[in-house]
């Protein structure tokens, strides 16, 4: 798992800016910035304040549902009609 994507997919999925949540979490903008960007490791006493600001437990920031969480949302960008013609294209396989 790439923590540093993964912090990042899911601040983004929260709403929050960088320095939103790190100010919230109580956390340097800068090391958070560079965590995301891969230039720096995260200790787990920073990830734990992360995750308690954008009200996630540490295990749901480990179960990496990444290609559902993709899947759901190409699926919410779809018209009605294409849900429903996607769903019985599903059923037929």
């Amino acid at each position: 798992m790439d923590v540093s994507k993964r912090l990042r997919g899911l601040r983004e999925r929260c709403g929050y800016t960088q320095n939103g949540l790190a100010e919230r979490a109580g956390v340097s903008q800068t090391h958070l910035r560079r965590v995301e960007l891969g230039q720096a490791d995260i200790t787990v006493s920073h990830l734990q304040l992360l995750c308690d600001a954008m009200s996630i437990t540490m295990k749901e920031f480990f179960d990496d549902n990444s290609d559902a969480d993709e899947i759901a949302a190409a699926f919410s960008k779809l018209s009605p009609k294409q849900k429903n013609l996607l769903l019985a294209f599903i059923e037929s396989l």
